[in-house]
Parts: C-alpha cells; sequence; structure tokens
C-alpha cells in the first residue's frame, strides 16, 4: 500500500482543476464573442447555442492544450520540489503569462471580427509587420471599445481568485523509487491524452482539426467562427500553407469551362488615361446609388458625391470583393488574383511575374503610378506594387507634409487626393491608382470637418461621408486638369467594414462592394446600371479591354464590356471555405469537395441545398466548375504561370 501512497493524487487533481478553469473562461470569452458580435452569427435558439458551445470544447482543448504544455509538463514531471511554494509561484507566473496572453487574443476578436469577419489566424503577422503604429491601434481600440478591456480585466481577476482559492500542500516523497514510477505512468499518460487533444481525435486516421472542422458542427457558415476560438485559429494557422496542387479535372476541361486566358479585340483612337480609386472599406452598403432597388426600410445614404457621379456612370449594383483586407483588394483589383483561405500576397508565390494591368500598361506606353498616403510600405503596397511593375511610388515620403498626417495611418485623404490630382498626369497615357485611407479604424475625421457630416448609426458612417467630400474635391481639381476629358475612372472598395442593415450582415454580402465606371468622354459608352454579377477581379480584364490591349491575357475575370457572352465565376473566401457563385448557385468548397450548395438568391447561405440537389444537372456541373478554376488557380499561383 506505500507503492499506492507515493501517487501523486493531490498534485493531479490540483492540474486538473487549473485545466478546468482555462475551459470555464473560455466558455465565458465564447459567449461575451457572441454577444458583442450577434447581429453578425445568428443564433436561434439557447440548444442551438449549447450545440455550438460543446463542439468549441474539442478546439478549446487544443488551444489550452498549445498554451499550457510547458505548465503541464512542469507540473508532473518529477522533480521532487514540485510542491514547494518557491515552484508553485513560478508555476502561477508561467500559467497566467501564457493564458492571459492567449485569452486576451479572444478579447481583441470581439472587436476585429467586426471587420475582418473571420477570426484571428497568423495572417494578422503579415499585415501588423508593414504598420509601425500596432501600439496606436491598439490604443485607439481601447478607448474606443472599453466594456472589452473591463470585462477582460475582471474575468482575469476572478481567474486568479479561483486559482489561488486551491492550493497545494507542500510534501516530500518519502519512497522515491514508487513516486519516480507513478510519476513516470503519469507523465505518460498526460503525454497521450494531450496528443489526442492538440490532434482532436485519437484515431490515426483522422487529420488534426483545423479551421474548416469547425463547421461541421454549424447551421450557418457564421457560426462556425462560435465553435472556434481565436488562439486555435491562431496557432493552427501559423507555418501553414493553403496552397497545394490538386487534381479534380483535365486540362481541356479547364480550358472549356474556366477560360484562364481571355482576347478582346477593340479598336480606338486614341488610348484613355486610367484613374482607378480602391476607396478603403468601402461597402456597397453605403452607397444610396447601390442600395436603390434593395428596399431596405429607412436606408440612408452616406456618399452623397459618388452618387451623382454614379448616376452619370455604369455601375454594377451586384459586385462582390475577392479578399478579406486591403492588401488582397489590390491583388484583386489590379491584377486579377484574389485571395482564397490563405492570402495570396503573404503566401510564398507571391514574388513572381505576373501580367495585370500595370504590366498591359507598361507594355502599351503608359506612365504608371500607385499612390497611398501612408508611410511608405504600409500594408506591403509598396513591395507588391514593385512586383506588379508600378514605374512610380507616391506615399507619405513623396507627399512630404506631416502636418496632415491624421496621426495614425495616414495622411487625411482630402489633402493626399488633390495632391493626386495635381501630380498624376505629367506623362501621358497614364495609369494611376490611388489607395484612399480616412474611412477606417479609429473612425476619425479632421478636426476642422467636426459637425459637418451626419453621425450615422455606426462608426463607419461619419469618415466615409468624409471620403466621398475628399472625392468630389478631387474631381473639382481634375476637372481643370488637360487628361481629364480623355481618362476612365474606376471606383471599388477593397474590401467592406461594419455594417448597420441586416441585408449586408448576410455572409455574402459581407464582400459587397460597389464597382464604377466613368469617362467625361462619352466614346467609351460608360452609362448604365448592369445587374449582373461581377467582382474585383473584372476589373482588369474590363480595362485592358478598352485601353484597346488586343492580345491574350490571364484571367479569371472577365470584361464587362465586351460584347462576348462569358459567364462570371464569382471566388472568395471567409478564410477556412471557398465560395463560388456559379450560375444560379453558390457553392461553398473547402479545397477537397463541395460542402454546401445554396440558391444566389440565398446570400445568407441559410438553406443548404446540397442533398436535394446533389443530382441536379445544373448543380453537378457547377461543382466540377468550382473545383476546376480552384485547380486552375492552385496550379497558376505554385507552379507561377500567372503571367
Amino acid at each position: 500500500m506505500k507503492f499506492f501512497k507515493e501517487f501523486r493524487k493531490q498534485e493531479v487533481l490540483v492540474l486538473l482543476y487549473r485545466i478546468f478553469l482555462a475551459y470555464f473562461f473560455y466558455q465565458i470569452a465564447r459567449f461575451l464573442f457572441w454577444y458583442f458580435n450577434r447581429d453578425l452569427i445568428r443564433i436561434d435558439s439557447l440548444p442551438d447555442y449549447l450545440s455550438l458551445s460543446f463542439h468549441g470544447m474539442a478546439f478549446d482543448t487544443t488551444a489550452i492544450l498549445y498554451v499550457n504544455a510547458l505548465f503541464i509538463l512542469l507540473s508532473v514531471i518529477p522533480v521532487i520540489v514540485n510542491t514547494k511554494k518557491i515552484y508553485q509561484k513560478i508555476l502561477f507566473w508561467l500559467y497566467f503569462i501564457t493564458n492571459g496572453i492567449a485569452f486576451v487574443m479572444n478579447f481583441g476578436d470581439m472587436v476585429y471580427f467586426r471587420f475582418s469577419q473571420m477570426r484571428l489566424t497568423s495572417a494578422a503577422i503579415q499585415v501588423a509587420k508593414h504598420e509601425n503604429n500596432i501600439f496606436k491601434v491598439f490604443t485607439s481600440s481601447v478607448i474606443q471599445n472599453p466594456f472589452v478591456i473591463i470585462w477582460f480585466v475582471l474575468l482575469m481577476a476572478l481567474w486568479i481568485f479561483l486559482y489561488k482559492k486551491v492550493k497545494i500542500t507542500e510534501r516530500k516523497p518519502v519512497k522515491l523509487v514508487p513516486y519516480l514510477i507513478w510519476s513516470v505512468v503519469v507523465l505518460c499518460i498526460t503525454a497521450v491524452l494531450a496528443v489526442g487533444g492538440i490532434r482532436g481525435d485519437f484515431k490515426h486516421s483522422t487529420r488534426p482539426i483545423n479551421l474548416v472542422d469547425a463547421n461541421r458542427f454549424a447551421k450557418l457558415p457564421a457560426q462556425g467562427n462560435m465553435v472556434l476560438n481565436s488562439t486555435f485559429s491562431f496557432f493552427r494557422t501559423l507555418n501553414t500553407n493553403n496552397f497545394k496542387e490538386v487534381h479534380f479535372v483535365d486540362e481541356r476541361f479547364i480550358a472549356e469551362n474556366i477560360h484562364p486566358y481571355k482576347l478582346y479585340e477593340r479598336k480606338i483612337t486614341e488610348k484613355p488615361n486610367i484613374v482607378i480609386f480602391i476607396v478603403e472599406s468601402f461597402g456597397r452598403e453605403y452607397s444610396g446609388a447601390f442600395n436603390k432597388d434593395k428596399n431596405i426600410k429607412d436606408y440612408v445614404s452616406y456618399t452623397p458625391f459618388i452618387d451623382s457621379l454614379a448616376d452619370q456612370s455604369l455601375i454594377f449594383h451586384n459586385t462582390f470583393a475577392n479578399g478579406r483586407q486591403s492588401i488582397h483588394g489590390m491583388s484583386s483589383v489590379l491584377a486579377g488574383v484574389p485571395s482564397l483561405t490563405d492570402a495570396f500576397t503573404s503566401s510564398p508565390y507571391s514574388n513572381q511575374k505576373i501580367q495585370s494591368i500595370v504590366s498591359v500598361c507598361n507594355e502599351l506606353g503608359y506612365d504608371t503610378s500607385f499612390y497611398h498616403g501612408a508611410p511608405n510600405g504600409s500594408m506591403g503596397f509598396l513591395g507588391f506594387g514593385n512586383i506588379l511593375g508600378f514605374k512610380h511610388y507616391f506615399g507619405k515620403t513623396e507627399y512630404n507634409n506631416d502636418n496632415d498626417f491624421d496621426g495614425m495611418w495616414a495622411i487625411w485623404d482630402e489633402p493626399f487626393l488633390q495632391y493626386f490630382a495635381k501630380t498624376t498626369g505629367k506623362k501621358q497615357p497614364f495609369m494611376a491608382t490611388v489607395f484612399t485611407a480616412s474611412s477606417h479604424h479609429p473612425f476619425k475625421i479632421p478636426e476642422k470637418y467636426n459637425g459637418k457630416f451626419k453621425k450615422g448609426k455606426n462608426q463607419m458612417h461619419e469618415p466615409i461621408q468624409y471620403t466621398d467630400y475628399a472625392i468630389k474635391k478631387y474631381f473639382e481639381t481634375a476637372k481643370k486638369q488637360p487628361w481629364f476629358k480623355n481618362t476612365i475612372f474606376v471606383f471599388t472598395g477593397d474590401h467592406t467594414n461594419e455594417v448597420y442593415y441586416p441585408e449586408y450582415e448576410k455572409i455574402m454580402n459581407r464582400f459587397a462592394v460597389p464597382l464604377i465606371f466613368y469617362s467625361p468622354n462619352s466614346e467609351y459608352h460608360l452609362k448604365g446600371i448592369n445587374p449582373e454579377f461581377a467582382q474585383q477581379i473584372d476589373i482588369y480584364p474590363t480595362l485592358a479591354d478598352l485601353i484597346g490591349y488586343n492580345k491574350k491575357i490571364r484571367s479569371w475575370g472577365r470584361s464587362l464590356v465586351s460584347e462576348k457572352q462569358e459567364a462570371p465565376v464569382i471566388a472568395n473566401s471567409d478564410g477556412s471555405v471557398e465560395q463560388f457563385i456559379i450560375g444560379n448557385y453558390i457553392y461553398r468548397f473547402d479545397g477537397k469537395e463541395v460542402v454546401g450548395v445554396f440558391d444566389k438568391t440565398d446570400l445568407g447561405l441559410e438553406e443548404n441545398l446540397l442533398d436535394q440537389l446533389k443530382t441536379n444537372p445544373e448543380v453537378r456541373k457547377g461543382m466540377l466548375v468550382a473545383e476546376a478554376w480552384y485547380q486552375d488557380y492552385m496550379d497558376r499561383v505554385i507552379n507561377r504561370k500567372l503571367y
């Protein structure tokens, strides 16, 4: 019996209690995450919530084991002094430093999720490494969302209190051999349980759970974010590479149905100048010109100038972004390369020769330039701009007047767009892209304009009005320039931001951006409203068509002004699953198979029709087209065939 007395029962039970506390507080964080984002993650009943929370424990297990691996090891490893006060104090600090950092990720996501529409992933590192204002951004977020911080502090205080309520009494082993044997047994059992917990299963055939698996337990795609936790999604995506070659169909099927190369033959007498506005966070929701047919109750537009410009333009009411972040918008708009689960621009394959509207314009003798009022290199724009081949880059350095700096991100839009209007067009023809910055967190406008714009219903409504005003002032200056008359202007958003109306809470409408083609030159016939589905990657082939580039271009998009009848394949990703709109249906694809089919009018992805439509000829063809598109994308990105 003395042999059994050396079993470290007290230490094992206390360890289990401490790990249980982590589960308990992760569930509280899950509830708060849902509460702060309940308008974006619809849950219809308490049983549904409990089901999601229960299945979330598997993902919590992986996260908790990742974070507490060293703590658990030091708790069970037989070093004799485990129960001494100094040793337990070391464990205390290790436990709360590691768990505190992991826990705060979930609280940061309570705010960040409203903008990203996905849980925190390691992609955040790629964004952060290009910025030098991360501390300012964090401080601003704290000030704007004090209740999130208050909840974090209160819960951490409660966690510490509960941790200290159960203490280990100091005890020295009497018999070392039984003590060591029991310790080794406990250590082995712990290791086995940890491996199974991290993988999510003990079956040899089961791969470790990942972000996609969360959707197995969700009735609606957005609910997958409830199953996940931010610690899991961050660590699980570290050093991952979802770019993998696949083979679903033969090359002939791709050529016939995906049409990766396009040819447009347009005769023009004079090459038009091109000006592309990628407007920060410009969701379709904010602009009245794109919501006339939506029948949204009490709708208010926050872009009066854009609305007036749209009346004189060719606009697309059903345009979707091909990515979730600013750098995704740049690659989609300019190069026709969308970002799927992993961002192309932060992948090992982004540094390759890429055919784009920039390379096409360079080939035709255009002067090409990129403008962004942030510190040079911010968002990775300078590096990617160099890959695309811009001849000139104009950032905060070239602007050279920090008095107009907003203190956080960039030069205010109004003065920077004046600079843009006055410095472009020195050589013609030219292609210039400007990426605005002010319609962004922390949702501020210049002090001199306080009170000029409506506060609106959420934080985005005031700054988007300021950007709209800045664009209006830009046009007042641009109209006086000799190049204005023969210029085609394009407007779109890089991605969406905060939403207010339920229509834009729908999953697919989280990618809803405007698309406007405007020219004062009537010869280009850029007038009217087109209800067809469009996307950011259509901009590059459309412009290549308009400027008379009569050679083959590599594009998954299509010219929106061509007489050729080309069926669109709208593509984007929610961060874990790819989404395609093909024909009359929306397809969700996890990289291996189609996991959801929805009617194209079901933008909230509420009714999965996969089981009942599996034998439908259009759906069967659509599933093959989705797989073929994905196959061609991976092949071209990985094997450097983007030119």
